[in-house]
This record gives structure tokens, C-alpha cells and sequence, in this order.
């Protein structure tokens, strides 16, 4: 079995294809599939070389028995974008919310002043997708490619076409970075 997949998201053979038909269609065999995280939200799968899929949550069940049959192993990971996204929910946290965040982003290989970095890069898009979303409770990798493209953010702040490519790889690679990993 394989999953299918349009655009960013994993879907599975039967399944409606994305609202985009004409994006690309794909195949990720499951040799190409590293694990899962049917938990995460959304569901994922994560790639060999590192690259996340995004499941929808209706199939959450169907992930978790693809996961079974092909013996792909089920992870949990850090939400490494959850947390550096986390100043742009409408939502505050008291400081020792901040540094207890800031802490678990620095065991997950993300130093404070490189989240410093991250969060001034991608502050302006997240806050503007979100103040039309006004998400308080979470934001994370999904939402910043969703942002990147959005017609919800005004056209400046949007990822350029050319530039999506190289933005999505940069995003995915934050994501993927080595921490603790449980498993389900």
C-alpha cells in the first residue's frame, strides 16, 4: 500500500483528492516513509530524507493501521514549530511560560537566539495569517506553509512563488531537527 499525495497533504487511496487537482500527484511508497505521529495535529508522516506529510485527521485510524501493517514506527515528536510559533496565538503567556518554551526548543536543537531569528523571520506572516485565523490554542508547521501561501496574508508578506520551494525545505528541516522522540 501507498499513501497518495496532493500537494502537501497525504491522503490515501480512496480518498477525495485535494481542493488543488491540479497539483502534482505523487506516490510515497512505503520504503520512503521514516515514521508517523497519528497524534500530532495534524497527523504525519515523516520521509526518509526528512520531509513531513500531513495526513488529514479524518484519517487518523487509517493512518495508524497503514502504520501497523507496514511496520512504520509510530513516534511522537517534539511540535518544535508549535513552540516557535507560540507568540503568534491569540493567547499570552506569563514569562515563565516563555522560558520553559524557550528551554524545550533548546533541547530540541533550537537555541534561543536562533528562535529569536526564526520568530522575527516568520513574526510578520504568522501574525497577520492569525489575525484572521485568531488561533489560541495551536499553530505549527502546517499553518506556516499554509501561511506562506495564503491569500488571507496580504501579498508582501506572503512567500514568493520562487522563493516557496527553498522556504518549505528551510521549515522542514527545523522541523526534522534531532531531539527526544518518544514512542507511541
Amino acid at each position: 500500500m501507498s499513501i497518495h499525495v496532493f500537494a502537501d497533504w497525504g491522503r490515501f487511496p480512496d480518498s477525495v483528492p485535494a481542493a488543488d487537482a491540479a497539483a502534482p500527484r505523487q506516490v510515497l511508497p512505503v520504503a520512503a516513509v521514516r515514521d508517523a505521529d497519528p497524534a500530532a495535529s495534524p497527523p504525519e508522516l515523516r520521509t526518509v530524507p526528512g520531509d513531513t506529510v500531513f495526513v488529514s485527521s479524518r484519517d487518523t485510524a487509517r493512518l495508524e493501521r497503514f502504520c501497523a501493517e507496514n511496520r512504520i514506527p509510530v513516534r511522537r515528536r517534539p511540535d518544535i514549530w508549535g513552540d516557535l510559533l507560540e507568540p503568534f496565538l491569540d493567547t499570552s503567556f506569563d514569562g515563565r511560560h516563555q522560558s520553559e518554551t524557550l528551554d524545550r526548543l533548546a533541547r530540541n536543537g533550537v537555541g534561543r537566539a536562533e528562535a529569536v531569528r526564526i520568530r522575527e523571520r516568520v513574526g510578520p506572516l504568522m501574525a497577520a495569517f492569525n489575525g484572521v485565523h485568531q488561533d489560541w490554542c495551536h499553530l505549527g508547521l502546517a499553518d506556516l506553509l499554509d501561511a506562506a501561501a495564503s491569500d488571507l496574508v496580504p501579498a508582501g508578506l506572503r512567500v514568493r512563488p520562487q522563493d516557496r520551494a527553498a522556504f518549505r525545505t528551510w521549515a522542514m528541516e527545523i522541523a526534522d531537527r534531532p531531539g527526544p522522540t518518544d514512542p507511541a
